[in-house]
């Protein structure tokens, strides 16, 4: 179980990246500082790619991915939007994000997780 401190209107992106689109990963970026994992450390398994930054992480009992460390924002986490409570959201706007080109496309990420 996690916690995330987020606006009631939140400001989803969704990547193309071969990862993303498969899994429907819509992306909510905040800081290290807006995000707490309340229990169950034991339960994650972490999977690295590529350049071994981003530190993906999913359930070892089901396979979801509900949050991870993206590469683009590596002091800060990426949060599913799909795994938080639909009752806590009150607008979500998604934008597109292009991850098939994502060396070009990242920086326009960077300021996600700043404080």
């Amino acid at each position: 179980m996690f916690e995330v401190e987020a606006p009631a209107e939140i400001e989803a992106i969704e990547c193309n990246c071969s990862v993303c689109s498969k899994s429907g990963y819509l992306h909510l970026i905040v800081p290290k500082s807006r995000f707490t994992l309340v229990q169950g450390a034991e339960f994650l398994a972490l999977y690295t790619f590529n350049t071994g930054i981003a530190r993906h992480l999913f359930c070892k009992v089901c396979g979801i991915k509900s949050f991870y460390m993206p590469r683009s924002n590596p002091d800060g986490y990426s949060v599913n939007v799909r795994c938080l409570q639909a009752d806590t959201i009150k607008k979500l706007t998604v934008s597109p994000f292009d991850g098939q080109h994502w060396e070009e496309s990242a920086t326009g990420l960077a300021h996600l997780s700043k404080e």
